[in-house]
């Protein structure tokens, strides 16, 4: 399984905003250090506050930064929330009439439990995991302390 780069940056900004919670992150903080496109992280942004996991503060010292505490953020809820689609396979999505197999073979029950059991995993890792301990994550930011 491979997440989207959305997700990717989701997380990465997630764990941004984690490590510096003093401090408003704007879109171009954002880009400049992770050497992203502005545009891109702006939608994945927008997907954070959409989901609930980061708030946007405007005007002046505005900036994102997270809506709760990072140990009450896991991972598999962020995933979930900012995977489009899931389904590993055309038979465990809304494709499943194209395959001649569907309902024949077991290859679906596995690829279902698989899945379960790969967000049940991040299910048990926090945000506040992801960064602990913060200074190195805050020295890859450039974040003094």
């Amino acid at each position: 399984m491979k997440l989207t780069a959305h997700t990717d940056f989701g997380i990465r900004i997630l764990m941004s905003l984690a490590a510096a919670p003093e401090t408003r992150l704007t879109i171009d903080d954002l880009a400049r250090r992770h050497r992203l496109s502005e545009d891109h992280l702006r939608k994945v942004a927008q997907s954070l506050v959409r989901a609930g996991f980061a708030e946007g503060v405007r005007g002046r010292g505005g900036g994102l930064r997270l809506a709760r505490e990072p140990a009450d953020i896991r991972l598999g809820k962020v995933v979930r929330a900012l995977e489009e689609d899931l389904a590993l396979v055309a038979c465990l999505g809304d494709q499943h009439a194209t395959c001649i197999f569907t309902g024949a073979c077991r290859l679906t029950g596995a690829l279902g439990r698989a899945l379960a059991a790969f967000l049940e995993e991040l299910d048990g890792v926090t945000l506040a995991d992801l960064v602990a301990p913060r200074q190195p994550i805050r020295a890859r930011l450039g974040l003094a302390g």
